[in-house]
C-alpha cells in the first residue's frame, strides 16, 4: 500500500510545484526554500536533535510551551513546518535558539537524505500528521515517534479509514499517541493503534502561558482605541465568513454607536483582500500603526498577535465555524476571560466546544442572525459578560496539566 501511495506522489510532483508557484502569488515567500522541500544540501549541525514538526502556525502555536520546556533539558532543538507562516512564527518566537527547516515532501528519497542529514534522537508530531514514507523511515531507524496534542475528528477518522490498510500500518511506527480526549484516544484505537500506545493526556493549550507585562500591553491598546467603547474581537476568519461578520457588525452600531470590530484573518495572503471589504467603515491596519479613537474597524493584519487582541476586548467570535472549516483555537480567548461565540461547524474542536459550552463560558450561534444577537446579548449585559468570561478562565485554568504529563512521556523516550 505504502509503494502505491509514493507511486502516486511521484506523479504528482509537477503538480505540487505549480501549487507552490500559485500560491506564491500571494505569498512569495512560498517561492523560497524549494530545496528544503526535497531536502537537498550539505549535512546539518542538528545531528541527535530532539525533532518537533509543527505543520503549520497553528499547529507551532500550540507548541510554544512544549518548546520552550524542552529547550531547558536539550541543548539542540529542531523545528519543522510545511508552510512558510508556520516558519515565522518559529522565527519570531524563538529566533536562532532553535533551528527552523521545511519538512520534506513524503518521497522515500526526501526522507531518507532527510533523515540522513539530520539523524534525530526522537520525533515529536503535532497534533495528527500521519505520512507514510515519514513514518516507514523512523521506524527503519528506530527513531522513536510521539503523536503530541493528538487529535481526530470524526470527519478525519473516516477519511483516515478509507485507507485502512495504510493508516494501520502508519499508527504501528507511532511509538506513543498522546491524545487530547478519551474520545480522540478511542478513535486512534479504532484505526488500528495498540491500546497500549494509546493515552489521554489533555491537551497543551490549556498550558499556554501569557508573558509578565501582557496586562499592561493590553490596556494600552485599549487606552488607543477608546477605553470606554465596546469591543468585538471576530478572530481566524475565512473566506465567506467576513461578509457575515461585517453584517452583523452594521447592524450592532445601531444599538452600539461607538462599536469597534477587531478583525483578524486567519491567513496573510488575506489581508488585502479582506481589507478592501471594509471600505465602507474607517479602517485601521495593525501594520500600519495609525490607531486613533475615531477608527470603527481595526484589521490584524500581523503575525502572533492575537493573544494580544483577544486580551484586548470584550467578546470573541472565533471563525472558521461559520463556514464548514472545523473551528480554530477556542482556548485563547477563554484564558483572558472573554465569552467565546462559535458557529455550527466546530468539528475540528468538538470536544473543547461542548466543554465550554457546559462551563457556560461560551454560546453557538447558527448564522449572521444569531450572531448579532449572541455579540448584541454580552455587550448589552456586563454582568453576563464578566461571568461568562470568568466561566472560561475558570474552565482553562482546571484543565492545566497535559504539558507535564507529555513531557514525562518525552523523558521517557529520550532515555531509552
Amino acid at each position: 500500500m505504502r509503494f502505491i501511495y509514493s507511486f502516486i506522489f511521484y506523479l504528482i510532483i509537477p503538480f505540487v510545484l505549480l501549487r507552490l508557484l500559485w500560491r506564491g502569488v500571494r505569498a512569495p515567500a512560498y517561492w523560497q526554500r524549494w530545496s528544503e522541500r526535497f531536502s537537498f544540501g550539505p549535512a546539518l549541525p542538528v545531528q541527535q536533535s530532539l525533532w518537533i514538526h509543527a505543520v503549520s502556525m497553528g499547529e507551532v502555536q500550540a507548541a510554544v510551551p512544549l518548546i520552550r520546556a524542552l529547550r531547558t533539558r536539550f541543548q539542540t532543538i529542531l523545528v519543522t513546518t510545511m508552510t512558510p507562516t508556520g516558519s515565522q512564527r518559529v522565527r519570531e518566537v524563538f529566533g536562532d535558539s532553535v533551528c527552523h527547516l521545511y519538512l520534506p515532501y513524503d518521497l522515500p528519497g526526501a526522507m531518507a537524505r532527510f533523515l540522513g542529514r539530520v539523524q534525530p534522537r526522537l520525533l515529536i508530531i503535532m497534533e495528527t500528521e500521519l505520512w507514510p514514507n515519514l513514518l516507514h523511515a523512523c521506524q527503519q531507524r528506530r527513531i522513536p515517534v510521539i503523536l503530541a496534542n493528538a487529535r481526530l475528528s470524526a470527519n478525519s477518522a473516516a477519511g483516515y479509514q478509507r485507507i485502512a490498510g495504510l493508516t494501520r500500518q502508519m499508527l504501528s511506527n507511532v511509538t506513543v499517541v498522546a491524545a487530547q480526549t478519551q474520545v480522540d484516544a478511542g478513535r486512534f484505537i479504532e484505526l488500528g493503534a495498540a491500546p497500549s500506545k494509546v493515552q489521554a493526556t489533555g491537551s497543551i493549550k490549556f498550558d499556554s502561558r501569557l508573558p509578565a507585562n501582557f496586562s499592561e500591553k493590553a490596556a494600552e491598546l485599549r487606552q488607543q482605541w477608546g477605553i470606554n467603547r465596546p469591543v468585538w474581537i471576530a478572530a481566524s476568519t475565512h473566506e465567506g465568513e467576513e461578509e457575515a461578520v461585517l453584517d452583523a457588525f452594521s447592524q450592532l452600531k445601531e444599538e452600539f454607536q461607538d462599536l469597534l470590530l477587531v478583525l483578524v484573518p486567519r491567513h496573510p495572503e488575506r489581508f488585502n483582500r479582506v481589507a478592501a471589504l471594509c471600505k465602507r467603515f474607517v479602517v485601521a491596519r495593525r501594520s500600519e500603526g495609525n490607531v486613533n479613537t475615531e477608527i470603527e474597524i481595526y484589521l490584524g493584519d500581523t503575525m502572533g498577535d492575537l493573544p494580544l487582541l483577544y486580551a484586548a476586548c470584550d467578546v470573541a467570535f472565533v471563525g472558521g465555524t461559520l463556514v464548514p472549516i472545523g473551528g480554530h483555537n477556542l482556548l485563547e480567548p477563554a484564558a483572558v476571560s472573554l465569552p467565546v461565540i462559535m458557529g455550527p461547524h466546530v468539528f475540528e474542536c468538538a470536544e473543547i466546544c461542548r466543554q465550554l459550552l457546559e462551563a457556560q463560558a461560551a454560546r453557538q450561534v447558527n448564522n449572521g442572525a444569531d450572531l448579532v444577537e449572541a455579540v448584541g446579548v454580552y455587550l448589552g449585559d456586563a454582568k453576563l459578560k464578566k461571568e461568562t468570561g470568568e466561566n472560561g478562565r475558570l474552565f482553562v485554568e482546571k484543565n492545566r496539566g497535559a504539558l507535564e504529563r507529555l513531557l514525562t512521556i518525552i523523558l521517557d523516550k529520550t532515555e531509552m
